[in-house]
């Protein structure tokens, strides 16, 4: 599919409404998700298993690189699109959208906007195509919400390689990543000050999967634990400047809040989908459990939760869409991010409360999908910062002077 580029001025017209090209290709991520994601859905939970099909999938249309010019081999499309790709992919695979973050938003695009040209042109190519699978390395056993300035892995220079050493916990797509965007610490004396973005392939010696890590939900979005064991990693694979690596990951982290944020539209979306279609066809009492007007007034809350968040999260794409290199980390674009997951994540997770007591008993079983839902929704109120850290992000930029 051909992602068409956006007046840039154009991009979100009055009342938050799509256009009919932003429409088209969210309805064409969310029935490709449908006619290929969703019958994976049970394996993968069931088996934590990733479907190595998928980003060969993902690629053919058009849906990786959305942001990257097409001289590397992305559509040259614009981040809006990427995340109305990545709310279509949620609705019927929410573990199929998570790892496509993981992949090209926190990995392909961070390096797409700020590595050099050569470092571009070796490793944007292969993540546009889908033959390799990328990864984030920034959380850390000891380095989680405060994971910049508990950031224990360092990377010491060495001729014309940099030898680092540490841990990584938590790496959506750790398990199957050929790339992976690491953050150490470079001069451990300046703190988050010292930080430097590389890249480390697979196969690296010193470069390891630790563990695959047994979740709750998302489980087909495997996560690990990375180790580095005086792992050389040539100069040259360094993203941006070294000790410079601070407004990179900011940056990333202000676009990943944006683009998640969107995982929750679409799981809500289907939550609600699933609701209404089970309050039309369960009998109780000799009626369908629809026509009880508490099972419709849930119905009617969910459908004005989801609407809202609809309209701050297509603000905020909107806003981080014309995000420069290395912005991000301050200022609104740093409050109104935050924002939207925050608001995002919460009535996420009440709309799918929601919906499993609609479907009472059922919901309960560990096999329906309103389960899997359920399970799911817990993470985005945890990951990629937590609700507590996006309120002081808000609170903190509220007050400064």
């Amino acid at each position: 599919m051909a992602l068409a580029t956006a007046e840039r001025r154009n991009i979100l017209p009055s009342a938050f409404a799509l256009t009919p090209d932003q429409q088209a290709i969210l309805d064409t991520a969310s029935d490709f998700s449908r006619e290929t994601f969703l019958p994976l859905q049970q394996k993968m939970d069931d088996e934590e298993w990733w479907p190595p099909q998928a980003m060969p999938a993902l690629a053919s249309m058009g849906f990786l690189g959305v942001t990257v010019p097409e001289d590397l081999g992305g559509s040259g499309s614009d981040f809006f699109s990427s995340g109305l790709i990545t709310q279509g992919l949620a609705r019927y695979n929410p573990a199929i959208a998570l790892s496509y973050i993981a992949h090209e938003n926190l990995c392909l695009n961070n390096i797409a906007r700020n590595a050099s040209e050569a470092v571009k042109k070796r490793f944007v190519p292969g993540l546009c195509d889908g033959s390799k699978i990328g990864a984030l390395g920034l959380t850390e056993p000891g380095a989680g919400s405060d994971a910049l300035g508990s950031m224990a892995t360092t990377a010491r220079r060495d001729g014309d390689h940099y030898v680092l050493n540490g841990r990584k916990l938590y790496i959506t797509n750790g398990p199957v990543a050929d790339i992976v965007l690491v953050y150490a610490k470079t001069d451990k004396a300046k703190g988050a000050k010292g930080i430097s973005a590389f890249i480390v392939e697979k196969g690296t010696p010193g470069f390891a999967v630790a563990q695959k890590l047994d979740k709750m939900g998302f489980r087909g979005s495997v996560t690990a634990e990375l180790t580095f064991d005086d792992c050389r990693v040539p100069a040259e694979n360094m993203v941006g400047e070294e000790n410079r690596g601070v407004a990179v990951v900011m940056s990333g982290l202000d676009l990943e809040r944006a683009i998640v944020a969107l995982i929750n539209v679409g799981m809500a979306e289907r939550a609600l989908e699933l609701s209404i279609d089970y309050a039309k066809t369960r009998q109780q009492f000799g009626r369908r459990i629809g026509d009880f007007q508490m099972v419709q007034a849930k119905l009617a809350d969910m459908y004005t939760q989801i609407e809202a968040m609809k309209a701050l999260c297509y603000r905020t794409l909107a806003f981080a869409n014309d995000l420069g290199e290395g912005d991000g980390g301050r200022g609104e674009i740093h409050k109104v991010t935050a924002a939207a997951l925050m608001f995002a994540a919460d009535n996420c997770s009440r709309v799918i409360s929601d919906a499993l007591q609609i479907f009472g008993g059922s919901g309960y079983m560990r096999e329906t999908e309103v389960n899997r839902l359920y399970r799911a929704s817990k993470l985005l109120e945890i990951g990629a910062g937590t609700t507590e850290i996006r309120k002081l992000i808000i609170a903190g930029e509220l007050m400064r002077d």
